[in-house]
């Protein structure tokens, strides 16, 4: 790893209260090896700015959505590259050195944390379609060069698989091994079988050109 790069950590938060001192507390050693960490909050009704204030570099305001967010949080960093990291996921040990080594863009593979059994196999199944497809999802924390990063188009939905879009075509995606780990809390509340159903039909529709607006509106029913 070139000690000269650093990292920026992109958080985009809504409503996590529960979940975001034990995040940015994870990310402390990244911020002591002199990476950024910054928070960007939807308008939380529960105190999570005031709680993650302390914890990371930045804590930022931007209009409610995952791409909104997420785009204000790259426009403020300072990092050489940019991981966009979901406030319920945990990176392994040492992310920063295998992150720094990409010469592009990539993800980690996943690891969903939760007491359902088919959980595990939600997790294998997710980091196959992506080494086999190159498309890669927000839970598995995209990281990409902050040269070439085009900003996430500001859909609704899916713009993690639309960013991948757009990156495949500069470069094929380093998938790491090494794993995140992220909280199974929307399978489990939702159901899981459920939610695997209705993850497949919104991609299928969005793979068929329905828009992510339409898509958005039958995820939140």
């Amino acid at each position: 790893m070139d000690a000269r790069l650093t990292l920026s950590v992109v958080v985009p938060v809504l409503n996590e209260a529960g979940a975001i001192r034990a995040a940015l507390e994870a990310l402390a050693p990244l911020r002591a090896r002199g990476h950024e960490v910054i928070v960007v909050d939807g308008g939380s009704t529960d105190g999570t700015p005031t709680l993650a204030a302390g914890l990371c570099d930045q804590v930022l305001r931007a209009a409610r959505g995952r791409a909104l967010q997420m785009n204000a949080g790259a426009r403020a960093a300072t990092g050489e590259v940019l991981l966009f990291l979901h406030a319920d996921t945990h990176l392994p040990p040492g992310a920063d050195a295998l992150v720094l080594n990409c010469s592009t863009w990539g993800r980690f593979d996943v690891e969903i944390e939760g007491r359902h059994p088919l959980l595990r196999v939600v997790a294998c199944a997710m980091n196959l379609r992506s080494r086999l497809t190159g498309i890669a999802t927000g839970d598995q924390a995209i990281f990409v060069r902050r040269a070439l990063f085009p900003g996430f188009p500001e859909i609704p939905l899916m713009e993690d698989i639309a960013l991948s879009r757009v990156l495949k075509k500069i470069d094929s995606p380093l998938c790491l091994r090494q794993r995140v780990v992220t909280s199974g809390r929307r399978w489990e509340a939702h159901g899981v079988l459920r939610t695997i159903f209705l993850m497949w039909r919104l991609r299928l529709l969005y793979f068929l050109g329905v828009s992510p607006d339409a898509l958005a509106r039958k995820y939140a029913r």
